[in-house]
């Protein structure tokens, strides 16, 4: 909520820059010199920034209460009544943002079971005891690490609707970890992998990032994907 409070005050400069040139707060058909780039950009950061607390926003009420003030007008909210309204705006968004998330979790968590009652089902496929699902693409004949050890992998992570969240392929090189420092569903499946082998695994929530999820493509309660080259145990 900090960032959208810092948001509408950066506003008044966007709007104090666009009404340089007149009255009119219309947009601009074409941004070409900077003080109408800067000020269509920093109108941009703000409107995202807005939209993304789900709340209506009277855009002619916002427009004459930033004009009021770089014109020095009366206002029409004490600073009283002005903070005790944001402070309300604020919760209210909160609260929608919470309940946004709970909504996401719960479609996420629903489709992933879902998703791994069928995949249970598929020839090759081998559920544990811990709901971590895994299918052999290659099977090594190395040793299996414990989780004590430092591995070295080849990874990608997909969503279970093909989306593509992370691949140390892409990225040109292996990465390297202790075993007993990832996620859940990691430590298991790899414990159970020869050195050369290339396991297929999927992770419901509980064994990957469960309610809390990991960054901006893994939602709460999403269920993972990956395919996991083990190459090493570091010594």
């Amino acid at each position: 909520m900090r960032r959208v409070l810092v948001g509408v005050a950066i506003a008044a400069m966007a709007f104090a820059l666009a009404s340089c040139g007149g009255d009119s707060v219309a947009p601009t058909k074409q941004v070409t010199t900077f003080e109408e780039r800067s000020s269509y950009a920093i109108g941009q950061n703000v409107g995202a920034s807005l939209k993304a607390t789900n709340m209506t926003i009277d855009i002619p009420a916002f427009v004459q209460g930033l004009r009021d003030t770089l014109e020095g007008k009366k206002p029409l909210l004490t600073a009283e009544e002005a903070m005790a309204v944001m402070q309300e705006f604020s919760q209210k968004a909160r609260d929608a943002e919470i309940q946004k998330r709970d909504e996401q979790a719960a479609k996420n968590l629903q489709d992933g079971q879902a998703f791994l009652e069928t995949n249970k089902a598929r020839t090759g496929v081998t559920t544990t005891a811990s709901g971590l699902q895994y299918e052999v693409i290659t099977q090594g004949t190395g040793a299996k690490p414990k989780a004590t050890d430092k591995v070295s992998v080849h990874y990608r992570g997909t969503l279970i609707d093909g989306t593509e969240f992370d691949s140390s392929y892409t990225r040109g090189e292996p990465a390297t970890f202790q075993l007993d420092a990832v996620i859940p569903g990691w430590t298991e499946a790899l414990q159970l992998m020869p050195v050369g082998s290339k396991y297929k695994v999927f992770l419901p929530p509980t064994l990957a990032y469960g309610e809390r999820g990991a960054g901006a493509q893994i939602g709460p309660n999403s269920t993972l994907i990956f395919e996991v080259e083990l190459l090493s145990i570091e010594k």
